[in-house]
């Protein structure tokens, strides 16, 4: 059973307005309470109208001229960042599982979970940078029962709470580090639950974590597709049902070039697959092509050992990177000028080595070897650019300092 988490595990709560079965009046229409009113409009003065703490423009025609009244004796929404057997307690109630975190899933406080009526069922979560996600009910948050083990000896959640999985975040693109976060929510139309459940199934097809196309860019299902473009005719674009304007002007994405022929693999290794082995990288020029990866450099993290530059785990918070190995060459210490595609750049310091030689120990979080063109960076270099970590791999330029 999922419960409210404790900030310590990045815990983040949600201020949320649902559309209830019973919220039959739209705008301006009569009301006594917030569950009365349609959608995202609440009860003012006795009739439903846009919330000014959300900002929406439901009721353009009268907009409230003062800010909503505290709510009494209402009830009044929020969520959490819940992890896969971890600060989640006990097995998802609709289906007795643990669920992967690359699913995007949620909890619902125990009102809204309605006795797991909505179990399987398919939600809208609007986030107030104006991105949307469609996520899955998989559990109950329970907002009656808490401290035991069941419940990861947390206190019971609160009742206004949409608990989600870090892919909910990402692809809302919101920064986990914030702590609270409004966002408004509804059940999904019929025609939202089916793309949702489309994506889900694509997922479920196959490791997305290669989906790193963006607007105009290449692909076969939704999940080689960035947030939240879909795959249209073989490309990246807008979802028409969504209405985003994401790729009203940008240019197709282009993959970072080839590395150039002058460096050739040196073997193979059988390590989750066959992989070249490369003890060189491409020239570095002033601007060199790279794939900027996302690594955790803390212990016990997915950069396995301690950095090979000073034999110690690094905070996550600093601007650092690791290189491939023929980047690396003994370059501890050194700066190198990271650039995004979007123009944003970030200068980085070189702590490790991005081994491409030698993988599948615990050294190397028993992961495969990187390849030859690889900046690995930390979340802190991903923030600095902008980009969303969801993609897990970007193409980027670099150079030396």
């Amino acid at each position: 059973m999922a419960t409210m988490s404790n900030l310590a595990f990045l815990s983040l709560i949600f201020t949320i307005f649902i559309s209830t079965s019973n919220a039959i009046s739209q705008c301006n229409g009569p009301c006594k309470t917030w569950n009365d009113c349609d959608g995202q409009l609440i009860c003012i003065n006795g009739k439903c109208n846009d919330d000014p703490n959300v900002g929406t423009k439901i009721c353009k025609s009268n907009p409230p001229s003062v800010p909503s009244p505290t709510p009494t004796n209402t009830c009044r929404p929020s969520g959490t960042l819940n992890c896969n057997g971890g600060d989640g307690g006990g097995p998802s109630s609709c289906d007795g599982k643990f669920h992967n975190n690359n699913e995007r899933i949620v909890a619902l406080s125990t009102g809204w979970f309605a006795g797991r009526s909505r179990c399987g069922k398919m939600i809208l979560i609007r986030a107030n940078n104006g991105k949307t996600v469609t996520a899955k009910v998989v559990d109950e948050c329970d907002s009656t029962m808490g401290c035991d083990a069941e419940h990861a000896f947390q206190s019971p959640c609160k009742n206004n709470i949409v608990d989600g999985s870090i892919a909910v975040w990402r692809a809302l693109g919101l920064d986990t580090n914030l702590g609270i976060v409004p966002v408004t929510w509804s059940m999904a139309s019929p025609e939202r639950w089916a793309l949702g459940m489309l994506r889900e199934y694509s997922r479920a097809l196959g490791d997305t974590s290669n989906a790193i196309s963006q607007c105009n860019g290449p692909c076969k299902t939704w999940d080689d597709c960035d947030g939240q473009l879909i795959c249209i005719n073989g490309k990246c674009n807008d979802d028409p049902k969504v209405g985003t304007k994401i790729c009203k002007s940008s240019p197709p994405s282009v993959p970072s070039p080839t590395p150039t022929n002058t460096c050739r693999p040196s073997g193979t290794i059988n390590c989750n697959g066959v992989h070249p082995i490369y003890r060189c990288s491409p020239p570095v020029t002033s601007s060199t092509p790279a794939q900027l990866t996302l690594n955790d450099f803390g212990e016990g993290r997915d950069g396995g050992g301690p950095s090979s530059c000073d034999g110690k785990f690094h905070n996550n918070n600093e601007r650092i990177v690791a290189l491939s190995t023929g980047w690396f060459a003994g370059g501890c210490g050194k700066m190198i000028c990271i650039r995004a595609n979007n123009g944003k750049s970030v200068t980085a310091k070189v702590v490790d080595e991005c081994d491409s030689t030698m993988g599948c120990d615990a050294e190397h979080a028993f992961q495969s070897p990187c390849k030859n063109n690889i900046v690995d960076g930390s979340i802190s270099v991903w923030r600095a650019l902008g980009l969303n970590t969801d993609l897990d791999i970007v193409p980027v330029t670099w150079s030396m300092v």
